[in-house]
């Protein structure tokens, strides 16, 4: 197959959803019948399609990039009896050949394990979908189609979304939002039906603390969530420092000089005058990132004037 056919044969894997691996032939030292820059793509049934040497390497290779399908992780792979230094990031293989020649070749797995489906049509999750190309995240518009689903909503249909992501087939679901907002959005996941098994899939904030603040630097929190899931290692939970999207001092209702204000259900900042809604209580007007926050408010809006009045006064202590 010719390199083009290659790539044609890779979009239309890409398509379709099928995991494979594309190999490329990185350093080929003779005798060997593999050139420098051939490639083949190994489909997960072990079919080879290209090029990468006869067969004293087809088995070995063919043998490592289903192990790279496996695990979603790109690899380097020499195959030589050469007596040479192990390399912490080069798989030694042996050659199978008494010609002793030695090939490396890079693979590259794009494999159905390292899928992604992004909820939401904010800045952050345009970010997190632009981010997730540039890490070779095959996305998807389907979270039965992703083991992991990004919920970034950030207050524009939370509920419905996290619904979606949390009775789907994906094994985990990130959200972009801090805990004590998680925590809420869990109790009306709750009144929705969704079980403690499910929920338990939730993981909130998405990714480690940063401290990020701006879409671009909260979708890249979020994607390094996502790789750790995918890659098989928990992203560490947040620990001292405040969750993602929230200030590291609390701002209270009263006009602060920045026009944002605490929203007292969840605790996030909110901008006046991008409030999804406002509640006047009590000559006090109260703004709402959220659907769901502003509808708890509602519910109990004396306990929440408390929270906010007592926030108030521990800033002005």
């Amino acid at each position: 197959m010719t390199g083009d056919e290659l790539m044609d044969m890779a979009r239309d894997l890409n398509g379709r959803g099928e995991a494979y691996a594309l190999v490329t032939v990185v350093r080929a030292v003779a005798p060997t019948s593999a050139y420098l820059g051939a490639q083949a793509i190994v489909l997960a049934d072990g079919t080879l399609h290209g090029w990468i040497g006869g067969g004293c390497a087809k088995d070995v290779v063919i043998a490592a990039a289903q192990a790279a399908i496996g695990k979603g992780e790109p690899k380097l792979v020499r195959i030589s009896n050469e007596q040479l230094e192990p390399e912490a990031d080069i798989e030694q293989r042996s050659m199978q050949c008494a010609s002793n020649g030695t090939i490396e070749l890079f693979i590259q797995p794009y494999s159905v394990r390292s899928a992604l489906c992004v909820l939401g049509h904010t800045p952050a999750a345009d970010e997190a979908r632009f981010l997730a190309g540039r890490y070779r995240i095959r996305l998807t518009e389907s979270a039965d189609e992703a083991p992991v689903v990004l919920v970034a909503t950030q207050g524009q249909g939370d509920e419905d979304a996290l619904e979606t992501a949390l009775r789907s087939r994906a094994d985990q679901v990130l959200m972009i939002a801090s805990r004590r907002k998680a925590d809420k959005l869990r109790a009306v996941m709750r009144m929705r039906g969704v079980d403690e098994a499910r929920l338990a899939r939730l993981q909130a904030p998405a990714g480690p603390d940063a401290g990020a603040k701006t879409p671009g630097e909260i979708a890249l929190v979020a994607i390094v969530g996502v790789l750790a899931l995918l890659r098989g290692r928990p992203a560490e939970p947040a620990q001292s420092r405040p969750a993602i999207g929230a200030l590291t001092s609390p701002l209270v209702a009263g006009a602060p000089p920045d026009g944002k204000f605490i929203n007292p259900v969840c605790g996030m900042a909110v901008s006046a005058a991008g409030a999804m809604h406002v509640e006047s209580y009590e000559d006090v007007s109260y703004y709402f990132c959220c659907d769901g926050c502003w509808a708890t408010f509602r519910n109990d809006p004396a306990k929440y004037a408390a929270i906010h009045l007592a926030s108030r006064a521990g800033a002005a202590a």
